[in-house]
């Protein structure tokens, strides 16, 4: 039974199924399917790493004409992660959302989010792909706009505008592409591409040489607007002024999803492209300046949120801070089937689910301590560490992972990256990499010291319900537990990949 067409249509039914049923049943509801749902994506890994990539024609059109969805390993596990990140947000959205509007609204945009996800991990072709990140971005937004204030508007409007204008930025680059080869399909384009020389040969497409010159530059000034339109959607220094307001101002849930998930489905989709077109085409010197962008990242967004005041916006720039260390792949894959290459693929798809899971605990363990202390601000978090050891603790166990403390996930990336480094003689992204960690140590124990101050006696500390804070808490274990047992998640991540026939470290 191939299930990949229930992993989008069952969130879409549910997004549905929400908008109509009695506001009592919906979060009840949600964490029933949102458990059938993540069952569904740990059954398409099974069957990715037992049987090989999995594909299904949805009504049985085969593309171009129809849509094709795909798994490999990295799409399945991306599902799973998905599944794994949007499970205790939906337990924890049911247990602490009280206001009857947010609830109203909250239920169908994550819905609507999660099927966007899983879309745009198993779609294989590009239209499809700007169509799922048109509904995240969407859904995106509502989500963040739910608190309805005026600040709340404002970042949820500036959220909009990136993302419209990076949108825009990516379906012009699109459109070139299908003029250039006259198909979308990431497997076509793959196959097009790679008869492409430096002079820009292309007689696989048939055109002739002075055609195949333009195909050549379309390619180029295409991948050049899809880039810029992803990295503005991700949110990469210096294009990140609207995530701190964003993730920083939304509800804890959301916030989570956010940081975890949302920016990452452009930083995938550029990874895709990268394997498609860039190997090809693409010179070192752009591998090299997206590397130096997320290394500004990794500093100016660690800078930032060691000077915030309030909770969660220190924790929305350390988002900005670790999307940094993720772009190091583009200069260290620069040549594919070299040992370098392959430490970087597993560093950083390590890394990517490590931050996905400890960002997202952090995320509701921040919510549970700005609700027990009735405060955002960080100052005010004076002896909590009496009171809500767990959510403290919950805090603690992410700060690990983000930090790169063994024997974390954050640490075992890291340690891959620094190890494809040294095999590549690029040594610059050792200091990017061990300051980086230095500065999360520093903003993250910035928040233990207060917590942990012992001053005036306190009587008004609140008692979110222990779901909450189990939720954060699994998520937080999660993120160190990966580090232990790393080896195999990142053996079925290859299969289908480019590294797919590596050895393991």
């Amino acid at each position: 039974m191939n299930l990949l067409p229930a992993l989008v249509i069952g969130p879409l039914a549910a997004a549905l199924a929400s908008v109509v049923l009695p506001l009592r049943w919906r979060g009840p509801l949600a964490v029933v399917l949102a458990l059938a749902t993540s069952a569904a994506a740990i059954m398409v890994m099974g069957e990715v790493v037992g049987g090989g990539p999995q594909t299904h024609a949805l009504g049985g059109w085969a593309a171009p004409l129809g849509i094709t969805l795909m798994a490999d390993g990295l799409a399945a596990g991306m599902v799973v992660l998905s599944a794994a990140v949007a499970l205790p947000c939906a337990l924890h959205a049911a247990l602490g959302l009280r206001d009857a509007a947010t609830e109203e609204g909250f239920w169908p945009l994550f819905w609507f989010l999660w099927a966007a996800l899983n879309g745009i991990w198993l779609s294989a072709d590009l239209f499809n792909l700007y169509v799922g990140l048109e509904l995240l971005g969407l859904a995106a937004v509502g989500l963040v706009a739910l608190r309805g204030s005026a600040a709340a508007l404002a970042a949820a409007m500036r959220y909009l505008l990136a993302a419209l204008l990076g949108s825009l930025a990516y379906l012009i680059g699109v459109a070139l592409l299908y003029a250039a080869w006259g198909s979308l399909a990431l497997a076509d384009l793959s196959r097009l591409i790679a008869t492409v020389g430096p002079a820009g040969l292309a007689e696989a497409a048939g055109a002739a040489a002075a055609g195949d010159l333009h195909a050549h530059a379309t390619t180029l000034v295409a991948l050049a607007l899809m880039t810029v339109g992803l990295l503005l959607k991700t949110a990469l220094f210096p294009l990140h002024g609207w995530l701190p307001p964003a993730h920083g101002g939304a509800l804890p849930p959301v916030s989570a999803l956010l940081s975890a998930l949302v920016v990452k489905a452009p930083l995938y989709l550029l990874i895709r492209l990268w394997l498609t077109l860039g190997p090809h085409l693409t010179p070192f010197a752009l591998g090299w300046l997206l590397g130096a962008l997320g290394a500004a990242a990794v500093f100016w967004g660690g800078w930032m949120a060691l000077h915030q005041t309030r909770l969660k916006q220190l924790v929305a720039y350390s988002t900005v801070a670790q999307i940094g260390y993720l772009f190091l792949f583009f200069p260290l894959f620069s040549v594919p089937g070299t040992e370098a290459a392959r430490l970087a693929w597993d560093g950083t798809l390590l890394l990517l689910i490590a931050h996905a899971l400890a960002k997202a605990g952090m995320f509701l363990a921040a919510g549970n301590l700005v609700l027990a202390v009735g405060s955002p601000h960080i100052a005010d978090l004076t002896g909590i560490s009496r009171f809500r050891p767990l959510a403290l603790m919950s805090f603690g166990l992410a700060g690990v992972s983000l930090m790169g403390l063994p024997p974390s996930a954050g640490f075992t990336a890291k340690w891959l990256l620094l190890q494809s480094a040294l095999a590549s003689g690029q040594w610059l992204w050792i200091g990017v990499l061990l300051g980086g960690g230095l500065l999360s140590a520093a903003y993250v124990f910035r928040v233990f010291r207060h917590a942990f101050v012992e001053g005036p006696i306190r009587d008004r500390f609140a008692s979110p319900p222990l779901g909450l804070e189990l939720a954060a808490l699994l998520l937080g274990s999660a993120s160190i537990g990966l580090g232990l047992a790393a080896q195999t998640p990142l053996a079925w991540l290859r299969v289908g990949s480019i590294v797919a026939g590596a050895a393991a470290p």
